[in-house]
C-alpha cells in the first residue's frame, strides 16, 4: 500500500527511510564560527512503513535521531538514525505498520497489544551526559550520543512513576537541576499530571502528582526562579471518543486556556489556576519571568484556535492557515493577587520555535529569536512540516526596546528550529544554527546547515554547509558544546 497522498507525505515531508553517515563536510559560503564546535542533535519523524488509517498524521511518524557534529578542524558530520523503540522493534519485525490512529491504542493491529506505542521523534533531551530522545506520550528512550544506538527505555534509574514524559524539559541555568512533567501521567486521556525534578547530575529528586481541570495537550511548560508553570490548551481528550475509535484530541473553542502555577520545589497542593481566552492555543513558551510587584510573566505564541490541521479536522474547525490570528504574546499573572484572569501583551508578529540564550532560562531577559514568516512572500512557501508549511523568516525580539529585526529566506526555502550557541567573545549574542531546505525544482530539494550572528539576523548567514543527502523537516533540537559531547564519550 503505498504512503496516502496528502500534505504529511508530499514534497518535503516525502518519507526518505535511510540511515545515513556523512563525513568531513565543509562549509560553501562563508567560515563556521570558531564558536560551534559540538554536536546539534534533531528529531526527524520518518515512518518505516505506510499507515494503514486514513487519514493518517505525520506526528506518528517513527523517530530518528539525526547528529550534526561541527569538528574541532572545521569540518561536519552528518549521521541519522531510527530511535529503535517498542513500537519501531515490533513494526520492523512485522514489516509493516501495526499501530493505527494517533495515540488511539483501539485502532491498532492486534498483536501490537501491550507493546508500548511511543515513536520518541519530537526532542533530543541532553542532560548530565545522558542523551534522551523524548515524546510526550510515553517514556524516554537514550540513545547513545557517539553512536546514535538506541539504549533503551528511560526512568531516571527505576525512580520515575510517570508513564510520559514531556518533550520540553527546563534546566535551570545555575543549579543545573532539569525540571520535567508528564501528562496523561497514569494512562490513557487521564487528567493525571506528573512533575518532578532532578539534581544537576540526572538523580530525580522528588516527584509528584495532581488531577489538571481537564485532559489536555499539555506540549510545553516553562519555569521561573520561584515557579513552575503548567499551560493547558483547550485541545482535551475523551475516553470514550477514543474507545469509540475517534481523534485522541479535540479542540474546544469554548473552553478557556487554563494556566497552573506553584512553587517550583513546593506541594502540588500549592498549584493556582488562572484562565486565558477562550479558545486560544499554544504550543511552545519562549521563557517564564517574575518581577518584584509578585507578577510571572510567561511569553508563548499564540493562535486563535488550534495550529494543527489533523486537529482542525477532528475539531469541525474550517479555517484556513492564514487565518489562524494571534501572535507572539506576554501573559501575566498576579500571584500577590486574588484574581484567576491573565493579562494580556502583544509582542510581535505570528511564529513559533522560540529560542533563548540557556543563561536567560527562567530568568527576566534582553533578547530572544523565534521563527516566523516572511509578511510579504516571494512565492508560495515551501510545504512540509508538521503543519504543513515551513518558515520563512527568522526574527529576533529586543526585550529592551521592543524592536524587532530579521532575515527573510530566498523564495522556495524553508527552515526548521534553530538552536542557539553562545559566544566566546563579551557581548556577543551568540550564533543561531538550524538546516534550511531549497526547492530546486518540483519534488528536488537540497539541504544546508545555516549560521547566523544572532544579534545581527539581517546581514545574513556567516555560513552554509550544504549536506549532500535528501533530508526530512525536524520538529526540535538541541544543542551540545563539544567538551560536553566529549566528556560523555569519556564517561
Amino acid at each position: 500500500m503505498p504512503f496516502p497522498a496528502t500534505p504529511d507525505y508530499m514534497g518535503l515531508n516525502t518519507p526518505v527511510r535511510q540511515e545515513v553517515s556523512l563525513k568531513g563536510l565543509t562549509a560553501s559560503e562563508g567560515t563556521i564560527p570558531a564558536d560551534v564546535r559540538g554536536a546539534f542533535f534533531r528529531a526527524v519523524p520518518d515512518p518505516q512503513f505506510e499507515p494503514f488509517f486514513q487519514p493518517d498524521t505525520a506526528l506518528s511518524d517513527d523517530g530518528m535521531i539525526s547528529r550534526i557534529l561541527f569538528n574541532e578542524d572545521g569540518t561536519v558530520d552528518y549521521d541519522i538514525k531510527y530511535v529503535q523503540t517498542p513500537r519501531w522493534k515490533a513494526e520492523n519485525a512485522a514489516g509493516k505498520r501495526l499501530f493505527g490512529r494517533y495515540r488511539n491504542p483501539f485502532t491498532n493491529d492486534a498483536s501490537a497489544e501491550g507493546v508500548e506505542g511511543t515513536v520518541s521523534n519530537t526532542t533530543p533531551v541532553w542532560h548530565a551526559g545522558k542523551l534522551i530522545m523524548t515524546k510526550e506520550d510515553g517514556p524516554g528512550h537514550q540513545v547513545d550520543p557517539h553512536t546514535l544506538e538506541t539504549i533503551g527505555a528511560y526512568d531516571f534509574g527505576g525512580a520515575l512513576k510517570s508513564q510520559t514524559m514531556t518533550a520540553h524539559v527546563r534546566i535551570d541555568p545555575e543549579t543545573k537541576e532539569m525540571f520535567v512533567y508528564g501528562y496523561e501521567a497514569d494512562g490513557l486521556c487521564s487528567k493525571t499530571i506528573a512533575y518532578w525534578w532532578t539534581d544537576k547530575d540526572g538523580k530525580l529528586v522528588k516527584e509528584q502528582s495532581f488531577e489538571a481541570p481537564f485532559c489536555s495537550l499539555v506540549h510545553d511548560f516553562v519555569i521561573t526562579e520561584n515557579y513552575a508553570i503548567f499551560p493547558l490548551q483547550p485541545t482535551t481528550a475523551d475516553l470514550e471518543r477514543v474507545k469509540a475509535k475517534g481523534a485522541h484530541w479535540v479542540h474546544q473553542q469554548d473552553l478557556e486556556y487554563h494556566i497552573g502555577v506553584m512553587p517550583r520545589y513546593g506541594d502540588v497542593s500549592e498549584i493556582r489556576w488562572f484562565k486565558g481566552p477562550k479558545g486560544a492555543s499554544s504550543f511552545h513558551m519562549m521563557n517564564a519571568f517574575e518581577t518584584p510587584d509578585g507578577k510571572v510573566h510567561i511569553d508563548h505564541h499564540i493562535t486563535d484556535t488550534i495550529a494543527f490541521p489533523h486537529i482542525r479536522a477532528d475539531s469541525g474547525i474550517d479555517v484556513q492557515p492564514w487565518e489562524l490570528g494571534g501572535g507572539f504574546q506576554r501573559w501575566t499573572v498576579d500571584m500577590k493577587g486574588d484574581g484567576d484572569g491573565v493579562e494580556v501583551t502583544p509582542l510581535g508578529p505570528p511564529g513559533d520555535m522560540p529560542r533563548i540564550a540557556d543563561a536567560d532560562q527562567g530568568r527576566p531577559y534582553k533578547r530572544g529569536w523565534y521563527c516566523s514568516m516572511n509578511p510579504q512572500p516571494m512565492g508560495p512557501p515551501l510545504m512540509g512540516g508538521v503543519v504543513g508549511a515551513m518558515f520563512t523568516a527568522l526574527l529576533r525580539k529586543d526585550f529592551e526596546t521592543g524592536a524587532i529585526i530579521g532575515y527573510n529566506l530566498p523564495p522556495a526555502h524553508g527552515m526548521s528550529e534553530t538552536v542557539h550557541v553562545p559566544s566566546s567573545e563579551p557581548g556577543h549574542e551568540g550564533w543561531l544554527v538550524g538546516v534550511v531546505d531549497h526547492e530546486t525544482a518540483p519534488d528536488q530539494f537540497e539541504h544546508a546547515v545555516w549560521i547566523w550572528n544572532a544579534g545581527d539576523l539581517p546581514a545574513g548567514p556567516v555560513a552554509k554547509v550544504p549536506v549532500p543527502t535528501r533530508m526530512r523537516p525536524q520538529v526540535h533540537g538541541w544543542w551540545v558544546p563539544m567538551a560536553a559531547y566529549q566528556a560523555a564519550k569519556a564517561a
